[in-house]
Order: structure tokens, then sequence, then C-alpha cells
């Protein structure tokens, strides 16, 4: 057999000869022939054991792993019963956005607020909301009242018209219509936003900046909404109480100066006041729950296209909801505001 030689220096400064020769004369066993000096030497080693090697084509490491486990003793871990449990989605998105509201309380009462990113979001709450949120309550107002008009002309009770308008709008309607709107154009923005900032790594960028993304997008937006719905649906009642006065003068002949007079003798300073608290707490429930829902996103372009469409339907039952229980507490025990309007 044809023997593979392998030179190299010697160590030895006293050596006369300037190699090391490393044979292997058989399969099975390796010699050493060294020479030191001049004088050659052999050693022998111990047989070579032969091992086979083996590949797993397209298997999981982890599999490899837990059947070695199973096969020899335990690597000295054991599961828990909800150790590979995970919460639903739904549950820990819920809990975000009780963590987020508590944040944006933190951070406005400690005063860390971005007042230039607040203005814009301001504005693009308010002025730029308007248009919508005036002609939606006006048509909103002109169909309320002929349901109302025609059947109250009928009972001779047209001077209570005005009042029940009143009530309605003050109450109920301008609240939620305004929110309802507010809800489907600024809600899904606030979501997609926020949503295509986390799935593109932008929050993780302004926390390596140094920026806290709940300081700079998230409490900006949760001021503005707070602040710029009370005021629209403020515009919202007043549009509506016109739109519904000329209608009833102009088709049912009920003069706009009767309307006027049994709204004001039915209006009280509580009712406005509890439409600007309703319109804060649902400005609040749209910005939490589409600024939560947008930095939980996940899945790329499809996770921010589902994201969007479940801000807006849970900021929807949320207003619903929270309307039930603000009138429940508001509004308590028999009313006899419609006796002065009579």
């Amino acid at each position: 057999m044809e023997h593979n030689w392998l030179c190299c220096r010697n160590f030895s400064p006293n050596a006369k000869t300037g190699s090391v020769k490393f044979g292997a004369p058989c399969p099975s066993q390796l010699d050493w022939k060294c020479e030191f000096n001049g004088i050659p030497h052999v050693y022998n080693s111990l047989p070579i054991k032969r091992n086979r090697l083996f590949v797993l084509p397209n298997t999981d490491m982890n599999m490899v792993d837990d059947e070695m486990n199973s096969n020899h003793a335990p690597n000295g871990t054991s599961p828990t019963f909800l150790s590979n449990w995970s919460p639903p989605r739904y549950l820990w998105r819920g809990l975000s956005v009780l963590i987020l509201a508590g944040q944006v309380i933190i951070k406005t009462l400690k005063g860390k607020i971005h007042w230039r990113n607040t203005l814009q979001q301001l504005e693009r709450v308010g002025p730029r909301s308007v248009g919508v949120c005036l002609l939606t309550s006006a048509f909103v107002g002109m169909a309320f009242t002929i349901q109302f008009v025609r059947e109250f002309t009928r009972l001779g009770l047209n001077r209570s018209v005005g009042g029940v308008l009143a009530l309605a709008f003050s109450r109920e309607l301008s609240p939620v219509v305004t929110a309802i709107v507010v809800a489907g154009r600024i809600g899904s923005a606030f979501a997609a936003e926020l949503g295509t900032m986390q799935v593109s790594e932008q929050t993780d960028t302004l926390r390596v900046l140094g920026s806290d993304p709940v300081d700079y997008l998230v409490t900006p937006r949760v001021i503005a909404t707070c602040i710029a719905l009370p005021l629209l649906t403020l515009l919202c009642f007043t549009l509506g109480m016109a739109s519904s006065a000329l209608l009833a003068d102009g088709v049912y002949g009920v003069s706009i100066n009767i309307i006027l007079d049994s709204a004001q003798r039915a209006l009280r300073s509580w009712d406005i006041v509890s439409a600007m608290i309703k319109s804060q707490v649902f400005g609040a429930i749209i910005s939490i729950v589409s600024c939560a829902w947008g930095v939980t996103t996940l899945g790329g372009a499809k996770g921010v296209g589902e994201s969007t469409t479940s801000a807006v339907v849970i900021s929807l039952v949320g207003i619903f909801i929270a309307d039930f229980a603000l009138s429940y507490c508001f509004f308590q025990g028999a009313g006899d505001q419609l006796k002065n309007c009579m």
C-alpha cells in the first residue's frame, strides 16, 4: 500500500534532521515514524474506531433533539401545563388597550406631550372632518324630522316638535352620529398608519433614536380626538336643529319660531354638558382602540387591512356600549322637560 507522508518542521534545535514524518501503513492502525538526532523511532497508536455518518433530509432540528432526548436521559426541563399555551390574539389586544390608556393618562399628567404633533393631529381630526360631519348631521336631522313632525301634527302637538328634536339631537343623535363618522374616517386612518409603521419597524427605529412611540404617536392622537370631537358635536347639533326647523317650516307648515321656542323651553344646560362628556368618551374610545390595534399589527399588508377593519368595528361597538352606559347614568327616572313646551 502506498503511504502518504506529511512533513513539518522539527521543534528541537539540536536535531540533525529537519523533519518529522507521519504515515498510515494500514486503514486500522496509524504508525508514527519519527527521526530525532538520526535515530529512527516507531510509535504505534490505538486502532481507529470507525463511525457511520448519516444525514436527515428536510428534518427539523428540534424534532431530532426531541427524539434524541426521548432515547437518552432527560434534558433536565419538564414541560408544565401552560408551557406551550399562548393567549388568544383578541385577549392580549384587549389588554393592550387598557395598558395604552394607562400610559396615555400617565404621560398626559406628567406633561410629556409632543405639542407640534398634537396640533397637526388636531387640525386633521377637527377642521378636515367638519364637512362630512355637518353633511351627515343635516340629512339625519331632516330624516328624523320627517318621522316626528308628520305624527305630531296629526295629534295637534306642533308646539312639542322643537322640544323633542332638541332633546333627541343633544342627548343621542349628535354625539353618536359624529362619533360614527369620526370612527370611520379618523379611526381607520390611525390604525392604518400605526399598523404600517409597526410592520415596517419604524416604531423600533423611534425607540433606537431614544423617542417613546407613546409620546410621539399615541398621546397626540388621543388628545386631539378628545378635544375635537366635542366641538364637532356642538356644530352638528346646531346644523341638525337648523335643517330640521327649515324642513318643518317648508314642508309641514310648522313655524321656525315655534320650533326654536319649544327647543329653548325643553333644553337645559345639563343636556349640552352630557353631550360634551359623551363626545369626549367616544373620542377616547376611537383613538385608543385604533392606536392599540395599529401598534399590535402583524403580518404585513394583510395584517394592516385586518387591523384597520377590526379597529373600526370594535370602536363602533364600544361607542354603542358607552352610549347606553352613559345615558343610563345621566338620565334616570321620569323626565318632565317636555311639560314646559306643551
